[in-house]
């Protein structure tokens, strides 16, 4: 690996997070997401039943006792008018009586019937506040089951991006790259793994530096002559390399 992609390694744990960067393990991040998502919309769907079939219930309970109010006025109406047919039978005489009885009648079948529109207003009044409260609830389950979605793929990100990061940088070691450089991002997850992983490749890094001085002591060696320093090089250069395949 080039210094150069060795130096992006190290600047890429500065990068910011990116929209287009979120889904870096689509299926993953999807995957719970979608969890996250059927959950909620579980969830909506018990509360909004719950909540739709109390309100159907209250339109029914106001149009029953507008049905009620209905024959109730139609019942005083019928008994107004038979009260004026009687009075005026029994006091034909009186007309100023039956005037009166009149004036009180129509009084009364006036209240009867501003009360009956009063309760027909108030009806249609709690079934557009009703409606308008279904609309209300509907799009505000929609909004939070889709800021659960986003926040599933946000959450998520924190882990699928150390992940996406150390993959990166496992195949780098793997090459025989050991400039580890890279580094998390703030809010990140997994540092305990990461700061292993990169203790990991320092304890790497330092051993091929004490072969190296080894190799390189064996070399000044043989330029001076000196066999014997040459093969205790090698020799120690040799088990180095034993440890470390654990043979």
């Amino acid at each position: 690996m080039t210094t150069s992609t060795a130096t992006s390694s190290g600047h890429s744990g500065a990068h910011k997070r990116r929209v287009r960067n979120y889904l870096l393990d689509s299926r993953f991040q999807l995957k719970y997401a979608g969890f996250l998502v059927a959950v909620s919309i579980a969830i909506s769907g018990v509360v909004g039943s719950v909540l739709y079939a109390t309100v159907r219930s209250m339109v029914s309970e106001s149009a029953r006792v507008v049905e009620e109010s209905r024959k109730a006025s139609e019942e005083s109406k019928k008994v107004s008018f038979v009260s004026r047919m009687n009075v005026r039978d029994l006091a034909p005489e009186n007309p100023e009586l039956v005037a009166e009885f009149d004036r009180e009648a129509d009084a009364y079948d006036k209240a009867i019937a501003d009360h009956q529109k009063a309760v027909v207003v108030q009806q249609e009044s709690l079934i557009r506040r009703q409606r308008c409260m279904l609309a209300s609830l509907a799009g505000g389950l929609t909004v939070m089951v889709v800021l659960i979605g986003l926040l599933g793929i946000y959450f998520t990100h924190k882990v699928a991006g150390p992940v996406f990061k150390m993959n990166g940088l496992l195949r780098q070691v793997g090459r025989g790259d050991l400039r580890v450089e890279a580094r998390l991002r703030r809010g990140d997850e997994l540092r305990a793994f990461f700061d292993t992983f990169t203790q990991m490749v320092s304890g790497l890094r330092d051993r091929e530096r004490r072969k190296l001085g080894e190799v390189e002591l064996a070399i000044k060696a043989l330029e001076r002559g000196d066999t014997a320093e040459v093969a205790l090089a090698l020799d120690r250069a040799r088990r180095a390399g034993h440890e470390a395949v654990g043979e």
